[in-house]
């Protein structure tokens, strides 16, 4: 029976604690388990679960990507001045976005790869790299309709176009929860039906014996950052949208959050590897907790706490109780 319990524990707990959370707000708060509610949830979390999504594939080939909450907060700043101060059009904003997210992952690849600084080291850098560019190219001021540039208001402003992406609606749904869906279906895709997908989890698993089995080691793990960069990329576009401004430091609580969405994700139905499924499980558990405390008037300071305290659990199912089922 001990057998048992440790192995349902170790494969169902986390959906198990999550179902528990759904039946208690819903007790206590009745309109949480209201559709609109439900749809507030998603939309709270789409854009922490797009950047997710982007480091659960920097995680695959045994990366961590640190500079996604920067990259997020880079792509607002220079969405917002393409539009404000250069008065393009929002076209070319998502252009320019794209790229900076791009750009990033480039950096990343360098140092990763080409110079073979390790992963952590090299994107804490280039997290820094970019937060102090998002700050030189904006003199380190908020960027909005309406400012002044040299004594002269901005010409430009936001289109209503792009500002679709972050307020807008298809049918009842929330263009940013549609974003994220199929962000998710294409990494989910990407992760488990191609070559490239198996090649990455081959590179995790071994980096030596992939090499030796005539994988490309370096060009797939650059991949793993540029796809890590488009996504924090697509993340930043949608954030700039929502807020109609760029805001400094505006990307800055996405890392934590998408790195403990996907760290929760590794205790999903034991997957115990960076995965998709897990990944947006943990965004949409993040956002419940937050949304029912919320509901239930909780202090907004505990909310760090809580998710600090789900993320440590998380790891517990993921790795001690993994050791104690494989000693079963």
């Amino acid at each position: 029976m001990g057998r048992f319990v440790t192995r349902v524990l170790y494969r169902y707990g986390l959906l198990v604690i999550l179902a528990a959370l759904l039946v208690v707000f819903a007790v206590l708060r009745p309109a949480f388990a209201s559709y609109a509610n439900a749809l507030i949830i998603l939309q709270s979390v789409a854009i922490v679960g797009v950047v997710a999504l982007g480091v659960t594939v920097s995680m695959t080939t045994g990366g961590f990507d640190l500079s996604a909450g920067a990259a997020v907060g880079a792509v607002v700043m220079v969405t917002a001045l393409t539009m404000v101060r250069f008065n393009l059009t929002g076209g070319t904003a998502i252009v320019v976005g794209l790229l900076t997210g791009l750009l990033v992952a480039g950096v990343n690849a360098l140092l990763t790869v080409v110079a073979r600084i390790p992963d952590l080291v090299a994107t804490l850098g280039t997290m820094f790299l970019f937060q102090g560019l998002a700050l030189i190219i904006t003199s380190g001021k908020s960027v909005a309709p309406g400012m002044t540039v040299d004594g002269v208001p901005a010409p430009g402003r936001y289109t209503e176009g792009f500002a679709w992406i972050g307020a807008g609606k298809i049918g009842s749904v929330p263009v940013p929860v549609i974003v994220f869906a199929l962000v998710a279906v294409v990494v989910y895709l990407f992760l488990e039906r191609t070559r490239w997908g198996i090649a990455l989890y081959a590179i995790g698993g071994n980096a030596e014996a992939a090499r030796l089995a005539g994988i490309r080691v370096a060009r797939y793990r650059a991949l793993a950052y540029a796809v890590s960069g488009i996504c924090a990329a697509i993340a930043g576009i949608m954030l700039s949208a929502r807020l109609g401004r760029g805001d400094v430091g505006a990307g800055d609580p996405y890392l934590l959050q998408s790195v403990a969405a996907a760290l929760i994700g590794y205790a999903v139905l034991g997957a115990n590897r960076p995965n998709t499924v897990g990944t947006v499980v943990g965004a949409v558990f993040i956002g419940v907790v937050i949304n029912g405390m919320t509901m239930l008037n909780a202090p907004y300071y505990t909310q760090t706490f809580v998710q600090g305290a789900l993320l440590a659990g998380a790891l517990v199912v993921s790795y001690t109780l993994r050791s104690s089922v494989e000693r079963l």
